[in-house]
C-alpha cells in the first residue's frame, strides 16, 4: 500500500483556463478522499483516473463558493456513473454551520433531471449523500476513520468566513495536512505538526502593495507567502505544496516569485508551486512526483 496526494485544482475565485477550483485528493490503497470541490473537480478526478463511484468521502473546508461549486456535480456524477445501483450514499464531511447548511440543499433544483434520468434508465435509486457535520473543535479532532486511515479537522483563521477548517490525513505510510483557506496562524501549526507534506493556500501580499483598499482587502484572510515560509521552517516539514495561488503564476518568473518569498521566510525544504494534477507520494510511498504533461498549463 502507498499514500499519494494529487492537487485536483489550484485556482481561486477568478476563473483560469488552466486551473480548476480548489481541491486535493488523497489516496491510500483503495481509500479515495477528496478535499473541497471547486469548479471542474469531476474533470480533474477523471484526469487522476478516479472512478467517481469509488470515492470514499468528500471533505469541505468552508462555504466559500469557489470551494463548493463542483460538489453537486460530484454527487450527481457519483450516481450517474454507478451502473450497478450498489454504491452507498457519498459521505460528505463538513463543519456545522454555513457549509453544512449549503450541503443539505445541494440537490435542490435537480429533481426533474433526476426523475427523467431514473425513469429512462429504469433505475430505482436516486443520487444521495450522507452529510456528516461536526462542531468546530478547539484542537485537531478526528472526524472520519476507515481502519487505520484517520482524518482530523482543525480550526483555521479565514475570518470573516466563519467555521473554516483544515484537514489532516494520517495513514501507516505518512501524513498530509491541507490548510483550506486561512491566514498563517497557530492553529495551522497545530494541525500540521509532524506531517510529511503540507498543502498551503498561498498569496503574494507584495503583489497588492500600492493598490487601492478595494483590491487589497483579500490580504485580511489569506496566507502570506513569506509567513508560510517562516511557519514551514519552524514546523520542519519536508515538502510544502502551494495551491489556490493569488495571483496565479503563469510564467516561470511568476513561479519563482512564490519560491523566493518562501525562501525569504526561512524554509529550505522542497517547495512545489503546483499545477492541476500535480501528484506526489506521501511518506514511505514509492510514487515519484508527477506534473501533468498536457494540461495546457505552464509547467514548473
Amino acid at each position: 500500500m502507498s499514500m499519494s496526494l494529487t492537487i485536483t485544482g489550484t485556482g481561486c475565485p477568478i476563473p483560469d483556463a488552466n486551473r480548476a477550483g480548489p481541491g486535493a485528493l488523497v489516496r491510500y490503497d483503495d481509500i479515495t478522499l477528496q478535499f473541497d470541490a471547486g469548479r471542474s473537480t469531476v474533470q480533474r478526478l477523471a484526469g487522476a483516473d478516479v472512478w467517481i463511484p469509488d470515492l470514499s468521502a468528500v471533505f469541505v473546508t468552508h462555504h466559500h463558493s469557489d470551494h463548493l461549486t463542483g460538489l453537486a456535480d460530484v454527487v450527481l456524477t457519483h450516481w450517474v456513473m454507478d451502473r450497478t445501483d450498489a454504491a452507498p450514499p457519498l459521505p460528505i464531511i463538513a463543519p456545522a454551520g454555513p457549509a453544512s447548511r449549503h450541503i443539505s440543499t445541494l440537490l435542490d433544483g435537480w429533481e426533474d433531471d433526476i426523475e427523467v434520468r431514473a425513469a429512462h434508465a429504469r433505475r430505482d435509486t436516486r443520487p444521495g449523500f450522507e452529510l456528516i457535520a461536526f462542531e468546530i473543535p478547539d484542537s485537531p479532532t478526528e472526524v472520519w476513520r476507515d481502519g487505520n486511515v484517520v482524518v482530523s479537522a482543525g480550526q483555521v483563521r479565514h475570518e470573516p468566513c466563519p467555521n473554516s477548517v483544515g484537514y489532516r490525513v494520517d495513514t501507516p505510510d505518512g501524513s498530509v495536512a491541507i490548510t483550506g483557506d486561512t491566514r498563517v496562524c497557530d492553529e495551522v501549526a497545530e494541525l500540521a505538526e509532524g506531517v510529511d507534506v503540507l498543502v498551503y493556500e498561498a498569496m503574494r501580499f507584495a503583489f497588492y502593495d500600492g493598490m487601492p483598499p478595494h483590491r487589497t482587502f483579500v490580504r485580511d484572510y489569506h496566507a502570506d507567502t513569506f509567513l508560510i515560509g517562516k511557519q514551514a521552517a519552524e514546523l520542519g516539514v519536508s515538502k510544502l505544496v502551494l495551491t489556490h495561488m493569488i495571483p496565479p503564476p503563469n510564467t516561470d518568473e511568476d513561479r519563482q516569485g512564490f519560491v523566493d518569498d518562501i525562501r525569504e521566510g526561512g524554509y529550505r525544504g522542497e517547495v512545489v508551486v503546483a499545477d492541476d494534477l500535480y501528484t506526489t507520494a506521501v511518506g514511505e510511498g514509492e510514487l515519484a512526483d508527477v506534473r501533468p504533461v498536457d494540461q495546457n498549463a505552464e509547467q514548473g
